[in-house]
């Protein structure tokens, strides 16, 4: 594999993750509602399930997911619960604002695994590495694993740079505004509502 090929890969994913998605959306809405920590957990947790995809597509099994459309559909559904679960959490926590260490730490490790769960069960990326990835690949030379492994890596490299900066910007966003319980409760509200709309979108997409 040619470094050519490699920056040419990396300018297209700086590109991708540039165009706001469910992923972006989804860190946004935790750095709303949890700060810049949440914001920076829940990037975190997005580039480990993109490390899982890469590990899935090394070993061929995207593709094996995208030859049986119905364990897709199953991926998708699953995908869409994981977030309508967040919307009613986000829902429930707006009524109160207690805000106590072991209620933080809990919170971030939960935040972490809906993000792993979240980026797993999204069609999407598997999608992406069926029908992006393969046109940088090369015939001769790396062995196509490994080529899926570095292409993955840069992914992963782009994706967690560009993915904690947009949980910071949101984080501070919301540390601004926090000052008042109700606007705290608010912008739970508005996490609620974009995870209910993340919720849909994923539940209806079929692409």
């Amino acid at each position: 594999m040619q470094l050519t090929t490699m920056v040419a890969f990396a300018g297209a994913c700086l590109v991708l993750n540039l165009v706001p998605g469910p992923g972006m959306m989804f860190i946004v809405a935790h750095g709303i509602a949890g700060g810049r920590r949440a914001g920076v957990v829940a990037a975190a947790g997005m580039a480990t399930g993109t490390v899982v995809h890469t590990a899935a597509a090394t070993l061929g099994l995207s593709a094996l997911l995208r030859a049986a459309p119905v364990a897709l559909d199953v991926v998708r559904l699953a995908g869409a619960v994981v977030l309508i679960y967040l919307a009613i959490t986000a829902l429930r926590s707006a009524k109160t604002t207690t805000d106590t260490a072991t209620v933080t730490r809990r919170s971030l490790r939960r935040t972490y695994v809906s993000a792993v769960l979240t980026n797993l069960a999204n069609p999407k990326v598997v999608l992406f590495y069926l029908a992006f990835v393969p046109q940088f690949l090369t015939i001769g030379g790396w062995p196509t694993a490994a080529q899926i492994l570095v292409l993955g890596a840069i992914l992963v490299l782009i994706g967690i740079i560009m993915d904690t900066a947009v949980g910071l910007a949101a984080g501070a966003f919301s540390a601004l505004l926090l000052r008042r319980p109700a606007v705290q409760r608010t912008l739970k509200r508005a996490s609620a509502a974009i995870f209910g709309a993340l919720a849909i979108r994923l539940a209806t997409d079929t692409h």
